[in-house]
């Protein structure tokens, strides 16, 4: 079967078993498992940060940061598509109690003109603006990357107004991977960021969140708050490493097989493809074109050995990795040629 839907469907690597096996761990709700610390301190290295925390999920990351900087009746300016909006089950209202003012965007990329309009003071009427938060690389805009203009113009708008902005940077490594700069540039501005390294990395399990130390310091009670608390996490620690070690150097690769698969699926009649859009690993195709729906094609493809989701009645995404190399995508095109036909 050729797993297109995510890149949340990766297997752990043979390296991340034998570390996951041999994990030095301890307790870490008292902070005394060795490797979790270890993969802490690499990941706050690597943006740039005072410090990180290991969870679970990104969306308990995303739930966490817009928590430290909200205060209850607050709003969160997002955009309309984003992932905490759409995707996170209202975490955001149910955990943060805040409203998620939503922004329309053509690809997901905010800009600080567009933001500021929306922005509300304490006022008698309207619910004050608590936090800004982005999401690099976007979900379903595409797998859009926001240039790091533009994302510094909206830190240094929104701190100058006493404002905090958090990252959604489940996928923030192909954005650094199709900008050619590091990590820690991108986020530089950022007062919190998530990243994910369950996705495009490949780890089994896990997602990090770094800020301040004092940020990392609230967000640890949060964690447990929310039932995040591990104790030998060191065997998931010790996975995420060897992703966040290894996994960056791969993901060109990923980026090339996505654009490789937009320009073989234009050709397809009933398929239209943005192939401009396509700016790391995920590709979203119209099939409004083939007569057919989302869900049925998607029934199709499976029965033919090949999973891909249909989010959307008239729209499929397909999610590049490293368990589906360049012989699998054209598998998968050769299948979706023969459904189609």
């Amino acid at each position: 079967m050729i797993d297109l839907r995510s890149d949340t469907v990766t297997r752990p690597t043979a390296a991340m078993r034998k570390a996951m096996a041999e994990a030095i761990v301890g307790d870490d709700v008292y902070q005394e498992d060795a490797t979790v610390t270890l993969l802490e301190r690499r990941a706050a290295e690597v943006t740039g940060k005072e410090a990180a925390v290991f969870l679970p999920t990104g969306t308990m990351g995303n739930t966490i940061g817009a928590k430290l900087h909200t205060e209850h009746g607050q709003e969160i300016l997002c955009d309309s598509r984003s992932h905490i909006m759409n995707y996170e089950l209202a975490m955001a209202a149910w955990f943060t109690g805040c409203l998620c003012r939503q922004i329309p965007t053509a690809n997901g990329v905010l800009t600080w003109e567009r933001i500021q309009r929306e922005i509300r003071q304490v006022n008698p009427h309207s619910a004050p603006t608590g936090v800004i938060e982005i999401e690099n690389t976007h979900n379903a805009g595409g797998g859009s990357v926001y240039p790091i203009e533009t994302v510094n113009e909206i830190c240094d708008g929104a701190h100058a107004i006493g404002l905090k902005v958090h990252m959604d940077g489940a996928r923030v490594f192909n954005a650094a991977v199709a900008l050619g700069r590091p990590v820690a540039e991108i986020v530089a501005k950022v007062d919190t960021v998530t990243f994910c390294l369950s996705k495009a990395l490949g780890a089994p399990v896990g997602s990090m969140l770094a800020g301040t130390k004092a940020d990392i310091a609230r967000a640890r009670l949060y964690r447990k708050r929310l039932g995040g608390g591990m104790r030998q996490a060191g065997v998931l620690a010790a996975a995420g490493l060897i992703a966040l070690e290894e996994s960056p150097k791969l993901l060109a690769a990923d980026h090339a097989n996505a654009r490789w698969l937009a320009e073989q699926l234009n050709l397809i009649p009933g398929v239209q493809v943005d192939i401009a859009a396509v700016q790391t690993n995920i590709v979203f195709l119209d099939v409004a074109g083939t007569g057919k729906t989302s869900g049925e094609l998607s029934a199709l493809f499976k029965d033919r050995g090949l999973l891909i989701n249909g989010p959307y009645p008239e729209r499929m995404r397909i999610v590049t990795h490293f368990d589906a190399d360049r012989h699998a995508c054209e598998e998968a095109i050769a299948i979706i040629r023969s459904v189609l036909r």
